[in-house]
């Protein structure tokens, strides 16, 4: 393991050879996509987990919100955390315990030591997401910290997608038990290049004076201020339209538009790989205009998408192709909108890159949550709630946009890392 490159004070990186930063990126990619894998991958086995623990569709489902609980719990405390202790230990524990509680969840006798496992899971999982991102902040500024987050947006997009196919696969083969068998052996290979390849970013003259506690009340202070609630707003209500989309699209191309599973998955897919354009998209962009105006852009064009498709299916004159388009093109501005809203975040936040990753996450996870049971709440027989709640929450993102712009970070917040207010 080699000394880390870090973000000097005149806005300049360090320079890191090509190789080094080709597998530090890609154990940050995999430690960011193992949530969404574990969302994801053991979906298509809720019918037959159900039935051997003994319980119905229902129980079966809180194994998931139980999940996306510890996710975002996990990353409230563990990204403080990490600004106290250093980035690597935190890795290393949570994505140990991961694969610990993976495999708790494989041998579990009942639905509630499941849920309990999968809570853990969660818990331990958001170590990946919430650090992954304060390690990008730790080591590269400016430009550089805006196209290595083009490239992990556009690497991790592709998990939601790849998720239910791979479980999908798994279980043509093996009971749903195989699943969480698998996202243990995923963990051990992180571990693995946690070890290996992800430097400790965060030396102990970075951190917070003050231990975990301060770490928390950092947490607290980034909170009230309004240049870092402003692009947090911004993610949590784009998350919320994406969980939204998430929740809707299935119904909508296969109970409304009649396609098969396959066809409606190769839909999903073709709009992720339009998801990941954009990302990588915005790490050519950047380099011409500032991040905070992408943002606004492409907030701006993803709720143009969800407008125009409202708009089109309240008047009843949306097709298969047209719905596909218009979610394409929200879809592929979100590419843009994701890593311009963490790199303006993380660059306002770098005296506690940790809780300010803690902060985007937290708010994106409990948006998304509280968003997706809406598109069932308010019915399934069109596709009119889905892009009704997607264009009010992109609406509500914009105008985030526009005020993250507006109020930009002052030197106060630099303070932070001094135990000052």
């Amino acid at each position: 393991m080699t000394t880390p490159p870090a973000a000097t004070q005149d806005g300049r990186t360090v320079p890191m050879p090509g190789g080094q930063r080709v597998r530090l990126l890609a154990v940050l990619a995999g430690l960011s996509g193992a949530a969404p894998l574990a969302t994801d991958m053991y979906v298509p086995g809720l019918p037959d987990l159900a039935v051997s623990l003994g319980t119905d569709a229902s129980g079966a489902q809180m194994s998931l919100t139980g999940f996306l609980t510890g996710i975002i719990v996990g990353q409230l405390i563990l990204g403080p955390v990490s600004d106290a202790v250093g980035r690597r230990s935190v890795l290393l524990w949570g994505t140990a315990l991961f694969t610990v509680l993976s495999l708790a969840c494989a041998v579990a006798p009942t639905i509630a030591v499941l849920d309990a496992a999968r809570f853990g899971q969660g818990l331990s999982g958001a170590a990946g997401i919430v650090v992954a991102r304060a390690v990008v902040a730790d080591l590269f500024a400016d430009q550089d910290l805006a196209v290595m987050f083009s490239r992990l947006g556009a690497i991790t997009a592709a998990a939601p997608v790849l998720a239910p196919l791979a479980g999908g696969a798994l279980l043509l083969v093996f009971p749903w038990r195989a699943v969480f068998v698998v996202l243990a052996l995923l963990g051990g290979v992180l571990i693995l290049g946690v070890w290996r390849w992800v430097p400790e970013s965060h030396p102990p003259r970075a951190r917070l004076s003050g231990g975990v506690a301060a770490g928390l009340r950092a947490t607290a202070g980034l909170a009230t201020r309004r240049a870092i609630v402003g692009p947090v707003l911004t993610l949590s209500f784009g998350g919320a339209a994406v969980f939204t989309y998430i929740a809707g699209t299935t119904f909508v191309f296969q109970d409304i538009y009649r396609l098969t599973p396959a066809a409606a998955s190769l839909v999903y897919g073709v709009n992720a790989v339009g998801n990941m354009a954009g990302s990588l998209g915005f790490g050519y962009l950047v380099h011409r205009w500032s991040a905070e105006t992408l943002l606004i852009l492409a907030s701006a064009s993803a709720l143009t998408g969800a407008a125009l498709l409202t708009l089109l299916t309240v008047t009843a004159a949306s097709s298969l192709a047209v719905t596909w388009l218009c979610l394409l093109f929200s879809l592929t501005a979100f590419g843009v909108f994701f890593p311009a809203v963490v790199t303006v975040a993380q660059q306002r936040g770098r005296a506690a890159p940790g809780a300010t990753s803690a902060l985007l996450g937290g708010g994106q996870f409990l948006f998304g949550a509280a968003a997706s049971p809406l598109v069932g709440l308010f019915s399934t027989r069109s596709a009119t709630p889905m892009a009704t709640i997607m264009t009010i929450f992109l609406a509500l993102a914009t105008i985030a946009a526009i005020d993250t712009a507006v109020h930009r970070s002052s030197p106060t917040i630099v303070n932070l890392s001094h135990g000052e207010s």
